[in-house]
């Protein structure tokens, strides 16, 4: 049964593939040799641009593991993240198919691992080692803390990273809690995970240019950290300090969505002139004489939270509507709260495409998260349904040369 399952899902992605456009990065070969979210989401996003991506599968990848599935190990975080891949299941613990998979690596572009370098060591997968036998490979390895540091044989996960890159304590100053907060979203995988696109795709310029791979080190923390410090360094940028870090807009306990009359928005006037424009909106005009909204700028260190306090008397005075039209006039930002339970039905997100049904051929219809690009000449496409695993095997094995038997 397995396997007319496996041979009905390769005609249909096949057909699937012959007409889509090949995308910016057609013609690069990438080896996803990650688990969970980080390297399979970076591999993705380049399969995305047009790369030939192929996943290296060693049994039990977590990303397969979860209770909501039509087929086991086809979970909604798979269905998505491992789109665009043909899937190689091999054992790397094996001599014989290590073998393989070293062979497989000698004709890609880029690799992606998140494996610990002890590990990649022992299985002869380092970069110095897989570098001797493909100078051009671009050997992109991401783990928690650097190689380098006394963390580095840390087990890391998002929440950790989280902890210690500064965003736990950020998140807990910024809500005034008693407990640290950890952000509802695996913010260190994605964040890192973009960082290991750009950073591939740097060094394959330069690998086109000259010939020569290299090796690029990714570490979650440091990447975490950097990204947090380019607004939250603050007071701290000058030596001595002139103050906490902490960006003051984002620290301010009133910076969130305000009630409206049927719902919420989200309104935040930025400039002297935003919130007496709101004030006048709101019917009253008599706050818009008010000192702290009359100056050059607004002093959100200061002021901040007391005009957050008193938005909030406002805003419940017009719809969620009304407020759109408003800013909408007069250059307030503003946003809707969109409900993630009611994305789907959302005209923003239907005009994008963000969230369309399509059917797999083997788990039926579900929803694929759009690309959120657009390129004129080459345009990313999703041509390739996440696959089941070890889907591909035979054909990439078939693309090296292998026999039959040998398959």
């Amino acid at each position: 049964m397995e396997s007319a399952i496996v041979a009905a899902a390769a005609v249909a992605t096949a057909a699937t593939d012959k007409d889509a456009p090949g995308g910016p990065l057609a013609g690069v070969r990438v080896i996803d040799m990650a688990t969970v979210v980080m390297g399979p989401y970076a591999a993705q996003i380049l399969g995305d641009l047009g790369a030939d991506v192929i996943k290296i599968e060693s049994p039990n990848d977590t990303v397969r593991i979860g209770v909501l599935h039509r087929t086991p190990g086809m979970t909604p975080l798979n269905l998505n993240v491992n789109r665009n891949k043909r899937s190689v299941a091999l054992d790397l613990k094996d001599e014989r198919e290590r073998a393989t998979a070293l062979e497989l690596i000698g004709t890609a572009d880029i690799l992606i691992t998140n494996m610990r370098i002890d590990a990649l060591r022992r299985l002869g997968m380092d970069y110095d080692s897989l570098a001797a036998t493909n100078p051009r490979l671009v050997y992109a390895h991401a783990q928690g803390f650097r190689p380098d540091s006394d963390r580095a044989r840390l087990a890391a996960y998002d929440e950790t990273v989280q902890a210690a890159s500064g965003l736990v304590d950020l998140a807990q100053r910024a809500g005034d809690v008693g407990e640290p907060v950890v952000l509802p979203s695996i913010f260190g995988d994605k964040v890192a995970a973009l960082t290991i696109v750009y950073a591939a795709l740097a060094a394959l310029v330069h690998q086109r240019a000259t010939g020569r791979g290299q090796h690029v080190e990714i570490p979650m923390v440091d990447t975490l950290l950097a990204f947090n410090l380019v607004e939250h360094l603050q007071g701290r940028v000058f030596e001595p300090p002139m103050g906490p870090t902490g960006f003051p807009l984002s620290m301010n306990k009133g910076h969130r969505a305000r009630p409206t009359k049927d719902g919420l928005a989200m309104v935040i006037p930025y400039t002297p002139q935003n919130f007496r424009d709101l004030f006048a909106a709101a019917g009253r005009p008599d706050l818009a004489e008010d000192p702290r909204v009359n100056g050059e700028f607004i002093d959100s260190t200061r002021d901040g939270e007391a005009l957050a306090e008193l938005l909030e008397t406002v805003t419940p005075r017009l719809t969620t509507a009304q407020w759109a039209e408003v800013c909408a006039k007069h250059s307030i930002p503003y946003g809707p709260v969109l409900r993630l339970d009611e994305a789907a039905e959302d005209p923003y997100v239907q005009g994008g495409r963000l969230l369309d049904v399509t059917e797999h051929p083997t788990e039926g219809a579900y929803r694929v998260i759009g690309i959120p690009l657009a390129f004129s000449a080459t345009p990313a496409s999703v041509r390739r349904h996440a696959p089941l695993p070890g889907q591909h095997t035979h054909e990439v094995l078939g693309e090296l040369g292998h026999s039959e038997t040998q398959r």
